[in-house]
């Protein structure tokens, strides 16, 4: 069993290493800027460089990398060792101040959306100091933000540093207004629940589509799926337990907060949660838990699936993304206390919330589009496209009581009787939860469910920064100019929730009943990428961003050809494998079986010629029909793809993908899962569905 104190963060340059290894003046220096964001002088960086780089051979390293996050989606890295020259013919091992601070990545490679021509090469790394360097496959990974020669921002991880500083300075200023004079710094949380699915190595890779697409582009419902919910919070297998077991342990040593770990709902999806950590540290960990669970599983001789929508038919996976605001006294000011009705600091934060997601409903929802996502998004496993909040019983009361003038008797913790003497009582929770909100307000933090589980969640979390920092300025100027803030505050907060209440939904979000009320409330309904994409730039938005420094204009109309471009090109990819698929493998494959049926009949007729049908006839007859069908939706598929070439407009194009190319792709799917199901299992080329959930 391994010491889990002993190892967790072992491999990673943290607040402990820096104490023991560095210069007091040193390590005083490195925490002001991490704390307080002050400048690092380029003697002090040299000291820390020289630090670094003795850890990191100690612990068997021999290179060094800037570990950065670029609008691919994943991260990236580019290694060099610490070796250098003498004058002898040998090497000493080198790391300077300079090298750790900056590097010059190929800016070319990378998506821009139009900011960088291919032959302009140059972009620069640089260090982010409030996210500890770490040691993985021999190098010293060096956490950095990434931006072009001409300063345009390439990467994931700036925006979210900005925007957490943006939010530290808006929510001090409400702090202040209150009357706090020891609170110094904001920092926003984030936990990411991760969840993923785990199918035999073996088996995926007799699976093209899984090969080249992450997700199954065919394949029949096998008998049973998560009907019977037996997988849920079930016995964990073996295989699995192992798995997990050696994840947990990995992580640790990273320093990453592994808490808990248990079976999903669907048959062979699983979920991986961490406890919280700052906004940053958390997006750098979560990319690094997914490429770990990624190298994990193949070790043990399996596959990490992290596509929103593998398996058609059974759940797909997400990314809850628990988001709260706490203050560097400790204090978490989503924390609605014993008696919220009179806790005015937390209803400020509250209605300050409720106005952002109103608003920004458009930022919210982008933020969490993809290709994968519009598959599972809506289809009664996750939330609807339809952003809204839930609040729960006791919030809702407080609200209404707030509207209306009402006095709000705060009612006692509930008991809840177990009616048996062996077991104990206890007291619930003031209010339930809600697994179908997007947007659902969990006790002392906000789990923002519409995640998917492939996504970098620094984008979210940029956005959930941004627009709540925003509505925390706008209260903050009318707080300041107060000559009574309790009272001012307490009319903000009324006159908050009156004009953004259409937001507050506690009800089921999977009902059709919901998305009807939800467009008479005129709440948006933007059901794939290529709908909401598009609002990235809107007028509204490229003032916001401006505002604060988040983004340019041309940052902003960047990613949105950057999504855009990558959601057709994902669908291009999985329409020409469903081709490749269809053509080399399936029809020879139906049309092999149907040869052989007919050569059964024909003996059959050999020996009674009488019998002028036979089982084998009318099952001949069947797969005939569906082949040709088939075969004409091949060319269906054939045609859409070639006719989304001759559109050059990005936003048309992938308009054009999801509207004429994935529908001739399902089409084409449900012919092939009928045919699937009518022949021997020997003649189907690729493993079945049951086979694959239910191989591990």
């Amino acid at each position: 069993m391994p010491n889990v104190p002993e190892i967790f963060g072992s491999l990673v340059f943290n607040d402990a290493t820096m104490k023991e290894r560095l210069p007091k003046g040193t390590y005083k220096a490195l925490k002001k800027t991490i704390e307080e964001g002050k400048p690092l002088d380029i003697n002090i960086a040299n000291v820390v460089a020289h630090s670094m780089k003795e850890w990191a051979i100690e612990h068997g390293a021999t290179h060094y990398t800037h570990w950065f996050q670029p609008m691919t989606g994943i991260t990236a890295e580019k290694h060099d060792s610490f070796i250098s020259p003498t004058d002898d013919g040998k090497v000493i091992m080198e790391f300077s101040g300079k090298e750790l601070i900056k590097g010059e990545p190929d800016a070319s490679s990378f998506p821009s959306g139009g900011i960088r021509a291919t032959f302009e090469a140059r972009g620069y790394t640089a260090w982010d100091p409030t996210s500890y360097a770490f040691i993985k496959d021999g190098s010293l990974c060096i956490p950095t933000a990434f931006c072009s020669y001409t300063g345009e921002v390439l990467d994931k991880k700036t925006p979210l540093i900005r925007s957490m500083e943006v939010i530290n300075t808006q929510a001090l200023r409400i702090l202040k207004a209150f009357g706090d004079t020891t609170t110094t710094r904001v920092i926003t949380t984030v936990g990411a629940e991760q969840e993923y699915f785990l199918v035999d190595k073996e088996v995926f890779k007799k699976r093209k589509d899984l090969i080249y697409c992450d997700r199954t582009l065919f394949g029949a419902r096998p008998p049973k799926g998560q009907e019977l919910d037996d997988h849920y919070f079930g016995v964990i297998k073996p295989r699995v337990s192992a798995y997990m077991k050696e994840l947990d342990e990995e992580l640790w040593k990273f320093g990453i907060l592994a808490k808990t770990k248990h079976n999903e709902v669907a048959p062979a999806q699983h979920e991986l949660a961490p406890i919280f950590d700052t906004s940053n540290i958390a997006t750098d960990h979560n990319q690094l838990t997914m490429a770990i669970m990624k190298t994990v599983a193949d070790k043990h001789g399996m596959v990490c699936l992290l596509h929103e929508k593998p398996f058609a038919g059974v759940n797909g996976s997400g990314k809850h993304n628990n988001w709260s605001i706490s203050t560097n006294t400790g204090k978490n000011l989503l924390d609605p206390s014993k008696n919220p009705r009179e806790n005015t600091l937390f209803l400020v934060i509250l209605a300050a919330v409720i106005k952002a997601v109103d608003e920004h409903q458009d930022l919210l929802r982008l933020s969490v589009a993809s290709a994968g996502n519009d598959h599972r998004l809506g289809a009664n496993e996750a939330p609807p496209a339809v952003i809204s909040m839930y609040l729960g019983d006791e919030l809702t009361a407080v609200l209404h009581s707030i509207l209306n003038d009402e006095k709000y008797e705060r009612k006692s913790d509930p008991i809840m009787e177990t009616n048996a003497e062996v077991l104990p009582n206890f007291a619930k929770d003031t209010s339930d939860r809600n697994r179908t909100s997007p947007f659902a307000f969990t006790g002392n933090k906000f789990e923002f469910r519409m995640v998917g589980s492939s996504e970098n969640i620094a984008c979210t979390n940029t956005i959930l920064n941004t627009i709540v920092a925003d509505a925390l300025s706008d209260f903050a100027d009318e707080l300041e100019k107060a000559e009574d803030v309790k009272t001012a505050a307490d009319n903000l907060v009324k006159r908050t929730v009156e004009e953004h209440k259409r937001i507050i939904f506690n009800g089921n979000n999977y009902s059709d009943e919901w998305l009807a009320e939800a467009e008479r409330r005129g709440l948006l309904n933007l059901r794939t990428l290529p709908e909401c994409m598009p609002m990235y730039a809107s007028e509204k938005n490229v003032k916001l961003f401006g505002k604060y420094g988040i983004y340019t204009e041309v940052e902003l109309r960047s990613r949105s050809e950057i999504l855009l471009e990558k959601y057709s090109k994902l669908i291009n990819i999985e329409a020409l494998t469903a081709l490749d698929m269809a053509k080399k493998d399936i029809v020879p494959a139906v049309t092999s079986y149907i040869r052989d049926l007919a050569q059964t009949a024909s003996l059959v007729r050999s020996i009674d010629p009488e019998l002028a049908i036979t089982p084998e006839t009318d099952l001949m007859k069947k797969l005939t029909s569906l082949l040709s069908c088939f075969v004409k939706k091949i060319d269906i598929l054939d045609k859409a793809v070639m006719g989304a070439k001759e559109i050059e407009d990005v936003a048309e194009n992938a308009m054009y993908f999801k509207d004429h190319v994935l529908s001739a792709m399902q089409e084409l799917r449900a012919v092939a899962d009928e045919m699937e199901s009518n022949m021997a299992a020997k003649y189907w080329p690729y493993p079945s569905y049951g086979t694959i959930l239910f191989s591990v």
